[in-house]
């Protein structure tokens, strides 16, 4: 897979965030050279994927991620619901990417007066629950109202960056896999939020400041039995 600005795939979190922000660039500034996506690249990734980053994201329509970072076949691997919730079948495909495909950076993606987030504030403001199983995205999202709550932040889009790096937490805290990969290294996970009228994609959970985010590490070895 040829990535455009460099000789191969990024190998560390670093390098896929750099080349995430890259592209996003790109998408603002009406530059973009959706790399990728020609015939011959289509037959070359036919027989195997080695994405770059996996991106859990809203299911937003406006939020498509290989269009606003500039990415294509074979560069993301995708997961999105409504309001970036995590149940078992996201946890499980997160995993793959991480553990199977040896994919080194996870990406949360929220964005701006999300639906989602704003639903469960009104729900949770007039004890009110959605019918069906719209009551399960607004339940996930409920901790987030809180945690924003007890850091005194009021405001939508305040709320909205909170519920990102409040998903973040909640995949390294529910999923062993993952949580291993980050601590050897081998993998990262951070939160960035979307910004539906510019196009522009800002962090809002960061790498962590550490040396084993910008090394290429080994593939992840099998965990042991618990």
């Amino acid at each position: 897979m040829t990535v455009p600005g460099s000789q191969r795939p990024p190998a560390t979190p670093a390098q896929a965030l750099a080349e995430l922000q890259a592209g996003n660039r790109r998408f603002v500034t009406g530059d973009t050279r959706h790399p990728n996506q020609d015939a011959d690249h289509r037959a070359a990734v036919a027989d195997g994927q080695h994405p770059f980053a996996v991106i859990l994201g809203c299911s937003d329509s406006r939020l498509a991620a290989e269009i606003i970072f500039d990415r294509g076949l074979g560069d993301l691997f995708v997961v999105r619901t409504a309001g970036h919730t995590v149940g078992a079948e996201v946890l499980g495909s997160v995993e793959y990417a991480v553990a199977v495909l040896g994919t080194p950076l996870v990406v949360v993606l929220g964005h701006d007066s999300c639906g989602a987030v704003q639903a469960a504030r009104e729900a949770d403001g007039t004890g009110t629950a959605p019918s069906g199983h719209l009551g399960a995205i607004v339940g996930a999202v409920v901790p987030s109202l809180r945690r924003a709550a007890r850091q005194g932040v009021d405001d939508i889009e305040g709320i909205v960056d909170i519920h990102i790096s409040h998903t973040v937490d909640v995949l390294l805290e529910r999923s062993v896999t993952l949580a291993r990969a980050v601590e050897l290294g081998q993998c990262a996970v951070v939160g960035m939020s979307y910004r539906l009228a510019a196009g522009e994609v800002q962090v809002v959970a960061p790498l962590p400041a550490d040396d084993r985010y910008t090394l290429a590490a080994g593939p992840l070895a099998p965990a042991e039995p618990r």
